[in-house]
Order: C-alpha cells, then sequence, then structure tokens
C-alpha cells in the first residue's frame, strides 16, 4: 500500500502520522481542550448474531496496547450483543476540532480485576446505580428506579461492591480512520489497517 501525502488541517500532519495510538492521543489531547463535555465520548455500534445493528454512546475510559475500553452492565442490550458478535465498530467524532475517528475490530472482556480496580474510583452513587439499573429492561415508573436506589444505598452504607453483572470490555482495533474536515468537502481521510503487528497506512479520497 502506498500513501500519498495528506495535507493534515489544524497542523496535524497525517502524512508523517505511523502509529495511529500516538496520533489518537494527540487528537484526544487536542479535543480534551475543546469539547465542552465528554471528549471520551464514542459512537459504539454492535449488532445481533443474525446481524441487526444498534449504536449508542459510551464513554471511552483507558486506551492502551489492548485497546480502547469502556464499561458496562454485561445483561443489557449492548452487553448481551458483544457478547454474541464480537465484531464492533467506534466512532469518536469533535465537533470543536472538526474531527472524527472510525475503528473497527472485534471486542473482548475485561478481567475481572481490572474492572474490579476502575469500579473502586467511581462515585458512590454511580456504584450505587449499578446495582440499581436494570439496564435495558422494562421501568414502570422513575418511583421505581428511587426506591430501588434507596434500598442499595441502605444496603450498602460503607463500601459498595461491584455488581456481578457489572463489567468492561475493550476493542481491539483492525482498522483506525482520521477524518479531518477540508475546505469544499475536500477531506483528509487516513486510514491504518493492522498487518501482522504493526499498521499498514493509506488515504483516501474524501
Amino acid at each position: 500500500m502506498t500513501m500519498e501525502v495528506i495535507e493534515g488541517r489544524c497542523g496535524v500532519p497525517l502524512d508523517q502520522a505511523l502509529d495511529p495510538f500516538a496520533l489518537f492521543r494527540r487528537w484526544m489531547d487536542d479535543a480534551k481542550h475543546s469539547e465542552l463535555n465528554d471528549p471520551n465520548a464514542m459512537s459504539l455500534a454492535t449488532a445481533t448474531p443474525d446481524g441487526r445493528p444498534s449504536v449508542r454512546i459510551v464513554l471511552m475510559k483507558r486506551l492502551d496496547e489492548r485497546g480502547f475500553s469502556f464499561y458496562t452492565n454485561g445483561e443489557s442490550r449492548k452487553g448481551q450483543e458483544l457478547r454474541h458478535n464480537s465484531h464492533v465498530a467506534l466512532c469518536f467524532h469533535w465537533k470543536s476540532r472538526r474531527r472524527q475517528v472510525r475503528i473497527e475490530g472485534t471486542v473482548t472482556e475485561l478481567p475481572g480485576t481490572d474492572v474490579d480496580a476502575y469500579f473502586r474510583q467511581r462515585q458512590r452513587m454511580s456504584q450505587i446505580g449499578a446495582w440499581a439499573s436494570k439496564q435495558s429492561q422494562p421501568l414502570s415508573s422513575r418511583a421505581e428506579l428511587d426506591r430501588r436506589t434507596a434500598e442499595f444505598e441502605a444496603r450498602f452504607p460503607d463500601v459498595v461492591p461491584r455488581p456481578p453483572h457489572w463489567t468492561g470490555f475493550v476493542v481491539w482495533p483492525e482498522r483506525i480512520e482520521f477524518w479531518q474536515e477540508g475546505d469544499f468537502r475536500l477531506h483528509s481521510r487516513c486510514v491504518f489497517l493492522r498487518e501482522g503487528n504493526g499498521w499498514a497506512k493509506e488515504s483516501l479520497y474524501p
């Protein structure tokens, strides 16, 4: 694969980028200074075993050599779909920077030790909420959720243990595309494709 020179907007040298993780971290750092809320928000697309897709926003909590990690209720719709179909897609959109990053890959569940460590960092009421919410299941009224929240507050007056259904996942990327808006819809697009232990890189038409 060949790489044509891409004129990166906002001083971003897409043509010089060799490591997609390093480039992503640079873009994320930029977004932290310009996005009003949740620069780590990403669209997560999953699908049922027969290919019916669904998408929602989740928060990326860590990027390391394993990939992009997030946490959720494993019994929710997305949790069940992740366990039955490991192929997923992510999309970060930073409107303030006029940038997108699209990621495709496979997901695996994080070890319990990782999930426990992150759960301990959460605010107490977020921990309680993980117990109180039967995520994705029908809710008869807000009062029911308030009642369950109060029940678990009373049940765990001190340390809140991690619920057995609350877990984490990591997306191992096989394709990472960087998109920078250009004038007259002549955007810059650069895609990294996993190739063995490294990456192949090529430019795409906008």
